[in-house]
């Protein structure tokens, strides 16, 4: 097999993985409100833009400058998702938010980001310096692109309606963006 077309199947299985990650935390914030505080939130765009290296790969080809991006944004997912976790290093601290198999998503956050650290290295070695020819897009590649883009604007609408055009409060309780729409709608200052 192609080196080069393994590490673009790899590309396509980082942004499916990326995409399942972003949609698991907005199906948990859905399903059980919780909504998303700050720190969360940036971890939410760090996990947006890492996949936004892995899609310029499989839309244009694979270039350092997309792995890059990719780069970048896990180094700041991490370091964000680390903030979280060291603010709630106590004795006998109970965390933040729902335990999904022993850890608290952010700290889940955090094994993704490094994961993704290593696996861009892992792609780097694999793929080489050079870039490739941009390549076909697969009807599943057309797919998982689509779904990530969905839940990217499903993410950032919510966000949106969380927060309104102004800071999110750092302990949010309820969509302050929807209540200055339906004031806004009614006619009542809220």
């Amino acid at each position: 097999m192609n080196l080069s077309r393994f590490a673009y199947q790899l590309n396509a299985l980082a942004l499916l993985i990326i995409t399942l990650i972003l949609a698991g935390a907005f199906a948990e914030q859905l399903y059980f409100g919780e909504l998303p505080c700050p720190l969360c939130l940036l971890q939410r765009v760090g996990l947006m833009a890492a996949g936004l290296g892995f899609m310029l790969n499989l839309r244009f080809g694979l270039h350092p400058l997309h792995y890059g991006v990719t780069l970048i944004a896990a180094l700041v997912g991490a370091a964000t998702s680390a903030r979280q976790v060291l603010l709630h290093i106590i004795p006998d601290g109970m965390g933040y938010g729902k335990v999904f198999f022993g850890l608290h998503l952010y700290t889940w956050s955090f094994v993704s980001f490094v994961s993704i650290l290593f696996g861009v290295g892992v792609l780097l070695m694999i793929s080489g310096s050079a870039h490739s020819s941009t390549p076909k897009l697969t009807r599943w590649i057309k797919l998982i692109v689509g779904l990530f883009l969905l839940v990217v604007f499903a993410n950032l609408v919510s966000t949106l309606l969380e927060c309104g055009l102004s800071e999110c409060p750092s302990d949010p309780t309820k969509y302050l963006g929807l209540e200055k729409i339906r004031s806004w709608i009614s006619g009542v200052k809220p």
